[in-house]
């Protein structure tokens, strides 16, 4: 049995404490910044010993120095980004399997966000740490592409278990779905989804986590494939890569 402890850290970003209540070990999924990481595991009593980074960006990366001087640990992120990432310790690549707990994390290929981008799936308790691939009816801003190579990664998320619980890097859902209701403003799943997510902002909660189930009827960035969304851009009967990337251009100037 997996315990997921979500911190909210700098304006929008989740910091993750994943604790196996079996094996009682314990690991963070990124690292955004170290003192509200720290406070939260004082207060949970959990030390820390590996960290699974998704990405390079700082809002992702920044708290490792200060959280190794705090914990031992080893940190886990993509070879493709070891460069970029300083602090890195074990390189890993999609399709690796890396053991925590009792059972293990799924190196996942994500790219697009950034060249590299890697997202974490835990199959013993379907659960998606997606980093910043995918949001809440929503996917990260594309500053590496291609765009063929992001939609290829989403629909590899897509593939996961209707059951997984989508954890995402930020806070993003509300945002997200103002622009997702321009896009399929008829869809009652999508409609559904926002009324929850203004409940639980209303209420003092995160958005997150959420069922991939949901994300795969009314995120529209996980649906380029279909016709109603392809008709939105008059590109009905092309490749869905044009779609997404039409998708996303729209986002960007939303």
């Amino acid at each position: 049995m997996f315990k997921i402890h979500q911190v909210p850290v700098l304006e929008t970003n989740f910091a993750l404490i994943l604790e196996c209540q079996t094996t009682g070990e314990v690991a963070l999924i990124d690292a955004p910044e170290a003192e509200s990481i720290l406070a939260k595991c004082d207060q949970l009593k959990l030390t820390p010993t590996k960290i699974f980074v998704t990405h390079h960006h700082g809002d992702h990366v920044d708290g490792i120095a200060s959280l190794r001087k705090h914990f031992d640990l080893t940190v886990y992120g993509p070879m493709a980004e070891a460069d970029l990432i300083p602090q890195l310790d074990i390189k890993v690549e999609p399709g690796a399997m890396l053991k925590f707990g009792s059972g293990h994390l799924t190196v996942l290929s994500a790219p697009g966000h950034t060249s590299g981008h890697i997202a974490y799936f835990l199959p013993e308790q379907p659960t998606l740490f997606a980093g910043d691939a995918l949001f809440s009816l929503g996917c990260g801003r594309m500053f590496d592409g291609p765009p063929d190579q992001m939609w290829q990664g989403l629909k590899r998320l897509r593939d996961l278990p209707d059951q997984t619980m989508l954890y995402c890097g930020h806070e993003y859902t509300l945002s997200n779905s103002a622009f997702a209701q321009t896009i399929d403003p008829d869809n009652p799943t999508l409609l559904l989804r926002v009324e929850q997510a203004q409940a639980q902002i209303a209420a003092g909660y995160p958005t997150l986590p959420t069922l991939l189930s949901i994300e795969k009827l009314a995120n529209p960035f996980l649906r380029a494939d279909q016709r109603i969304i392809a008709e939105k851009f008059g590109l009905s009967g092309t490749n869905p890569v044009k779609t997404f990337t039409a998708l996303r251009k729209a986002k960007d100037q939303f």
